[in-house]
């Protein structure tokens, strides 16, 4: 018993320090929930009055973030489906550890390649903004909060 419970100690700890899952986590939650009740098209447009866009930035704009937001639903689609097998095998009535850290390291994999990817897009936008516009991103950006430590163990995993 006491195994375990260092193991899910353990386990909660090396994921607290994912950095760039937190930082997917927290450009996630600013995509799908900064204005609440909003399409997707609808955030689109309200960023896009924010910052200023014109039409030609705009059209950049949209086109570039499209495929960024598909790419990233597709790892997240990957992340949920090593989280679930992750906790289902920690709760289980033997836990196979190595299982756990095999799906523990793919989701640390994923999370890292969204954090590049997130990287890499906001600098994709950083080419399209003037300064003004840039100035007005970064503080919206920001802003932002990234998930706590202390909440739910099943929002840190």
């Amino acid at each position: 018993m006491m195994k375990r419970h260092w193991l899910n100690t353990l386990l909660v700890f090396s994921l607290l320090l994912n950095v760039g899952g937190l930082g997917a986590v927290g450009y996630r939650a600013w995509q799908s929930g900064e204005w609440p009740g909003q399409h997707a098209d609808d955030k689109h447009d309200h960023l896009a009055k924010y910052l200023n866009l014109n039409t030609e930035q705009r059209q950049h704009w949209r086109e570039r973030e499209e495929k960024f937001l598909w790419e990233m639903e597709v790892d997240w689609e990957d992340v949920r489906i090593h989280r679930e097998r992750m906790i289902r095998q920690i709760f289980s009535q033997q836990p196979d550890l190595a299982a756990i850290e095999a799906d523990r390291a793919a989701i640390s994999s994923l999370q890292e390649k969204q954090q590049r990817h997130i990287i890499a897009q906001l600098i994709e936008e950083q080419r399209i903004l003037d300064a003004t516009q840039r100035e007005a991103l970064a503080g919206l950006l920001i802003q932002q909060n990234p998930p706590r430590q202390n909440s739910c163990r099943l929002d840190m995993i």
